[in-house]
């Protein structure tokens, strides 16, 4: 039943292109209700089942060279989702990332509470998680990417350099085009469309289905 009203939910913000507050509120109630008890191991195996068995065949496979083109370019790549980060690093990890950014639940004695360490990572939570990171890893977010599907990830997006709307909703598309931010298509099998930025430019990250993705650059050393 949960995990029927968490689809419908999704469904509806796609059809919408909008989520409720009080939808977030109910499905973090819901999601955390689900998990109080089990073990994160057990959750970190069935996270596993889940990419390869329903996930990995869904991932746009345009975004996936993407991300693995910044990686080739040793630059480091970071999956940032509300999904719980035990999820995101098992994503992150089948797809070579560096590493995942995630709702932290509350862990005691290898089992969850029931309860979040801080709130969602969503929206504001996102731009403020990759403000730390970046700090931390000695970044300049001016010289960093952000890439997402969906109008919630605007706070991330307006705190990078570079922003990427990859296989946007309807909101996100048209912030895109009033910011001059550019556009990546992969849904139609059309060529990207490129809005305002060089045709050299790099581009792209995980950002199917139902994850939101981060690339962030190496800062380049004087001299």
């Amino acid at each position: 039943a949960d995990l029927a009203r968490f689809a419908w939910q999704q469904l509806r913000f796609r059809l919408l292109a909008r989520e409720h507050a009080g939808d977030m509120s109910l499905a973090k109630e819901a999601a955390l209700a689900f998990v109080q008890g089990w073990r994160v191991n057990e959750v970190e195996h069935l996270a596993e089942e889940i990419f390869d068995e329903m996930m990995a065949p869904r991932i746009w496979a345009g975004t996936h060279q993407l991300a693995q083109r910044h990686l080739d370019g040793g630059q480091r790549v970071w999956l940032v989702s509300a999904a719980p980060v035990e999820i995101g690093r098992v994503i992150a990890a089948r797809l070579g990332l560096t590493g995942a950014i995630g709702t932290v639940a509350e862990v005691l004695d290898g089992a969850y509470t029931g309860r979040l360490v801080g709130d969602l990572m969503h929206g504001p939570a996102k731009a403020e998680a990759v403000t730390q990171l970046a700090a931390l890893e000695g970044l300049d977010l001016s010289r960093c990417a952000a890439y997402s599907d969906s109008a919630n990830d605007l706070p991330l997006l307006r705190a990078v350099g570079r922003a990427v709307a990859v296989n946007p909703d309807g909101t996100l598309l048209r912030q895109a085009r009033q910011h001059g931010w550019e556009v990546r298509d992969f849904r139609s099998g059309r060529r990207a469309v490129k809005i305002a930025v060089p045709s050299t430019a790099a581009a792209g990250l995980v950002a199917g289905a139902v994850t939101a993705g981060l690339a962030l650059q190496r800062r380049r050393r004087a001299g």
